[in-house]
């Protein structure tokens, strides 16, 4: 009689390249499982946009397990109750998954697996997810890496990661008398219908992912090292909510890229892979950064607290129209360009003060691409408080990066039509219009468009002056 294996699901997912899926074929019968276990991810349960993004991309798995003979159980439970409970029913002796890196998965899977073992199960992780798993990465002195640059000149040397596997073609049926819960009953998309934008941005799951994959490719890649800071241009992959979700894997996207042979996109491309990979590093070796800073320094700084500028930045209404455009464009989609995620991150932290778990809770909600170990790197990169920091005198101007990076005023007018008018020279710095200029393209500052909420020269003035009680 064939045996059975538990393939226990979590954010891998996909069937292309998946190790734990993989070995756990090999016991002749399989059982996919997805275990609904928020609290077991406290303080970082998903956000709102990664639930929305989550109840689809599930659907996309069952539907792809469903074409290949299979299914997808759906339980909701403690992780450990809820695989006894499945290897009592089924006589399952083996459980496999891949591995995740934050923190609380960490201890939550390293028990588990303590816990099946001493029951007699085989009990097995892999890597899905990263070219490189933190605990194989140091420096010459076995210690990890705290610099971006080192860091990535070492990974390259370790060499290429595996190809990626395809997926099987068919899988067994589930066995007899096994029950799921329904995906609806999760609860995970909103009760007010708020998701339109997303359902309009992205298509969820493994099958959007290899499509926003090949379009890159044939679209973006040639022109990247140019294009990727362009918010006004198709420049960047778009690929970050599905590598998180694990509906695509960092080897599929390698080999991919070595296909297209396109030499001056594949090196700074693999390169934003890389700070992926630098981002978890540093939180699986410093798992204190998800809330504190890295350099203890900034425990003492003095931020302000300032609930009307907060609500402002979240909703777009700063007065600073480069920053405002993103923020409007995260509510809409639940993404932001990168080039004015630190934009925005900049302002809150150095002009405005206000402290950067702040603006790392609300991206945690909004983004669809929420990622504890990239979210923490990013904010505490701009913050000037993490590890190959941005230093914190290092305050964006964001007027001149919105000309240097939106020169034609593109992004800034589709997210800001009550600007649309306004000629590019003033578009991103409309206080300094003429009032003759503002009244011919129908701008009343304050009233269409909200006067900055901050002077950008002297708030960063006021920000070097804190940074020097901490120095």
């Amino acid at each position: 009689m064939p045996d059975t294996a538990i393939l226990w699901f979590r954010r891998d997912l996909r069937l292309t390249d998946n190790p734990a899926l993989l070995r756990a074929a090999e016991a002749g019968r399989v059982l996919p499982l997805y275990i609904h276990a928020p609290e077991e991810e406290m303080p970082w349960a998903p956000g709102a946009a990664s639930r929305w993004w989550l109840h689809h991309s599930l659907t996309a798995l069952r539907e792809a397990l469903r074409a290949r003979g299979s299914d997808l159980v759906i339980r909701s439970g403690a992780g450990i109750e809820v695989l006894r409970e499945l290897l009592r029913n089924t006589g399952a002796t083996q459980v496999f998954w891949n591995r995740l890196y934050e923190p609380v998965c960490i201890a939550r899977d390293s028990a588990i697996k303590h816990e099946l073992r001493d029951d007699g199960i085989v009990c097995e992780s892999f890597d899905a997810a990263l070219l490189h798993e933190p605990w194989t990465v140091k420096n010459k002195a076995g210690a990890p890496f705290r610099v971006f640059t080192p860091f990535w000149k070492h990974c390259r040397q370790l060499g290429d990661a595996p190809l990626p596997q395809p997926a099987p073609r068919r899988l067994p049926p589930l066995p007899k008398g096994i029950v799921s819960s329904s995906l609806d009953a999760l609860g995970l998309l909103p009760r007010i219908g708020w998701d339109a934008g997303l359902a309009a941005a992205w298509q969820p799951g493994e099958a959007g992912a290899l499509h926003r994959l090949r379009e890159f490719v044939h679209r973006a890649l040639a022109d990247y090292a140019i294009d990727r800071d362009r918010p006004d241009l198709e420049g960047s992959s778009r690929l970050s909510p599905h590598l998180h979700f694990g509906e695509i894997g960092p080897r599929q996207l390698v080999a991919a890229l070595h296909a297209a042979a396109t030499e001056h996109g594949v090196d700074p491309f693999l390169r934003q892979l890389g700070w992926r990979e630098f981002a978890h590093h540093l939180l699986y070796h410093f798992p204190h950064t998800a809330d504190r800073p890295l350099d203890a320094r900034f425990e003492s700084f003095p931020w302000t607290c300032n609930e009307e500028a907060l609500a402002a930045w979240q909703h777009g209404r700063t007065g600073i129209p480069i920053v405002d455009a993103g923020m409007r464009e995260l509510w809409q989609t639940g993404w932001m360009h990168n080039r004015v995620r630190m934009l925005a991150a900049s302002l809150l932290t150095k002009n405005l003060r206000i402290d950067w778990h702040a603006g790392a809770k609300w991206f945690w909600d909004t983004l669809v691409d929420a990622d504890l170990a990239n979210n923490t790197l990013g904010w505490q990169w701009t913050a000037g408080c993490g590890a190959d920091a941005a230093p914190y005198f290092r305050v964006f101007n964001p007027v001149l990066q919105g000309a240097r990076f939106d020169p034609r005023g593109d992004y800034v007018r589709r997210w800001l039509p009550e600007l649309a008018r306004l000629p590019t020279e003033h578009l991103h710095a409309p206080w300094q219009a003429p009032a003759r200029v503002l009244s011919e393209s129908g701008v009343r500052l304050g009233i269409d468009y909200p006067l900055p909420i901050v002077d950008l020269a002297d708030s960063r003035e006021t920000a070097l002056a804190a940074w020097q009680t901490i120095r």
